[in-house]
């Protein structure tokens, strides 16, 4: 399984239209290579760098099986499931660490061998929703810092 985010390169500097430094809007997501078996995809974009511990910026799930493309933006809009951030919000919250030392940025997608049925919540409730349904995984990280 596969994911890019398009914009910048693994590792790289996420550029400052996805943080709540301009636009926050959500970056394009591409997905290949996903397992024949997967009845629906998750998405999560974590902060492993703040302060307070593993930070959630946008949690996506019930993406059909099919999805090649999250397009840019989504995580602002109502059309996809989302879950509640730690912002406490839904939808995405781009990347906004306090000054210092730039943080990792991970956007982990997960093909699931089920459909998540209900609201999920937030990083609890995704992570009790998609425990024993992960059929494969892949990773993309970037980074930001002020």
């Amino acid at each position: 399984m596969q994911i890019t985010v398009k914009g910048f390169g693994r590792g790289d500097k996420i550029p400052k239209k996805f943080t709540c430094d301009a636009e926050d809007i959500s970056p394009e997501i591409l997905i290949d290579e996903v397992p024949a078996d997967t009845k629906s995809l998750a998405l999560i974009l974590d902060d492993p760098d703040a302060p307070s511990g593993l930070f959630t910026h946008w949690i996506v799930y019930n993406l059909p099986p099919n999805a090649k493309i999250i397009p840019e933006g989504a995580g602002n809009k109502k059309e996809i499931n989302q879950g509640i951030n730690d912002f406490g919000t839904h939808g995405y919250r781009g990347p906004c660490p306090p000054p210092g030392k730039p943080h990792r940025y991970y956007f982990t997608l997960y093909a699931l061998n089920a459909k998540i049925s209900g609201a999920i919540g937030n990083r609890a409730g995704i992570n009790s929703a998609i425990e024993g349904k992960i059929i494969g995984k892949a990773e993309f990280m970037g980074t930001y810092g002020r």
